[in-house]
């Protein structure tokens, strides 16, 4: 989507020249705190105006980072959420009580931050070193206190112990769920990848997570807690049978827990998850996430499905939600890109026992090669294709549905999404 105010432009374009590891391969990533403290410090510690809720896991948070946005303002709260990444506007990361920032909200937070940013080059200190995601951290956090708003629902951009999202000092954080993902950073181990999410567990906060204590992930996250005398709380999934329903669980949760912390809705109601209606559902619908559409194509429509999944649990929980769908009966066809941090062997072995075939593209040079994943594919006898251009490669999936009577499903990477999504709409739109 473009972006059409000439000061974001600019300030984006200042951004992109620092390191941004959304865009790079990240087996020499080093991550800290002390820029970010030190670029907060700067523009005067806006992370303290406002109280929040952090949000991390390996998949899951930006929905039910919306379900919460949803409850609070249903609740008439006002409220700010910190999601990422983005699909198609970058605009998407920071969202005041349901809308997206203005473009022009969002240039000002940025030109500070850089300012900030420059600053601190001319001294010699630690926020010297800010990254691309440091300078659009702080903006948002800007942008949250000059708002006025209550609550934030912050998500965690990678990991959480030393995510700079983590310098807030959250009343309730959420771990959604642990699989392994960014092993070359977080670690080889999901109870190493629990160790760095329960990082953002703030000492005699609550802490809601689904995890089992006798899972390995989960015994990291408890004993965490223990030690830093916080309050576990796991949600109740009984009736939870799709990833929608086992978010707004997690969400309705967190809310319950506010509530006990004596957070009052409009006429003074203790907010709860009582809250996270059928309106709340639907409004937190999110690009990418679960969206269907029918594209007209050949004289019969196709089935398409949008979904971002990128780790194996979480692409099979989609396969078997879409399943019960209308539209996504039988054998599919996938247009994926994964990338180089990914468990593409698993993403793979999934589509294999869900009767989905792989035409393979790519986005950028931190994913695997289309070729890699062919012979992956071909080592559990998965027959696939590979189409290096993405738009190629739809086009291809559609014509090959249309024969054949299969449906879409474009995963494997929300870039990847974000590249086809406006033109599946708009085909879609034609039906």
């Amino acid at each position: 989507m473009q972006i059409e105010n000439p000061r974001l432009i600019e300030a984006l374009s200042q951004l992109d020249q620092l390191t941004n590891w959304e865009q790079r391969p990240r087996g020499e990533m080093r991550v800290g705190l002390e820029p970010i403290l030190d670029l907060s410090a700067r523009l005067g510690d806006p992370h303290r105006a406002f109280r929040s809720i952090h949000v991390a896991g390996t998949k899951g948070k930006s929905s039910t980072s919306a379900l919460l946005e949803a409850g609070l303002r249903h609740a008439g709260i006002s409220v700010g959420r910190y999601a990422s990444p983005h699909v198609e506007h970058i605009s998407e990361r920071v969202s005041l009580n349901g809308q997206p920032v203005e473009e022009a909200v969002l240039a000002e937070a940025l030109v500070l931050g850089l300012d900030a940013l420059k600053a601190a080059r001319a001294e010699g200190t630690a926020a010297e070193a800010a990254t691309w995601f440091d300078i659009l951290t702080a903006a948002g956090f800007l942008i949250f206190r000059d708002a006025g708003v209550q609550w934030a629902v912050i998500e965690t951009g990678l990991g959480g112990r030393l995510d700079s999202t983590n310098i807030v000092d959250s009343d309730v954080s959420i771990i959604t769920n642990i699989g392994l993902e960014h092993t070359e950073i977080l670690g080889k181990t999901r109870a190493a990848i629990a160790f760095e999410k329960a990082g953002i567990i703030k000492p005699r906060s609550t802490v809601v997570t689904p995890l089992d204590a006798d899972d390995e992930a989960g015994a990291v996250v408890a004993k965490r807690a223990a030690e830093i005398d916080a309050r576990l709380i796991r949600p109740d999934f009984s009736g939870a049978s799709t990833i929608a329903g086992r978010n707004i669980a997690i969400a309705g949760t967190a809310l319950d827990v506010l509530g006990e912390l004596g957070v009052k809705a409009r006429e003074g109601k203790v907010v709860g998850g009582w809250l996270i209606d059928a309106d709340a559902e639907r409004e937190s619908q999110l690009p990418g996430r679960l969206e269907r559409f029918i594209v007209p194509v050949a004289g019969r429509g196709v089935a398409v499905a949008l979904d971002g999944a990128h780790v194996p649990f979480n692409l099979e929980a989609v396969l078997d939600d879409l399943s019960g769908m209308e539209g996504f009966v039988g054998p599919g066809i996938a247009v994926v890109a994964i990338a180089a941090d990914k468990d593409a062997a698993g993403l793979l072995e999934v589509m294999g026992r869900y009767g989905v075939s792989p035409i393979f593209t790519s986005v950028s040079n931190r994913f695997r090669s289309p070729a890699e994943l062919q012979t992956l594919a071909g080592q559990i006898g998965l027959a696939s294709e590979v189409i290096d251009d993405p738009q190629a490669a739809y086009e291809k999936a559609l014509e090959q549905a249309a024969a054949s009577g299969a449906w879409v499903i474009l995963t494997g990477s929300l870039y990847l999404v974000g590249l086809l999504r406006e033109r599946v709409i708009s085909e879609a739109a034609k039906s």
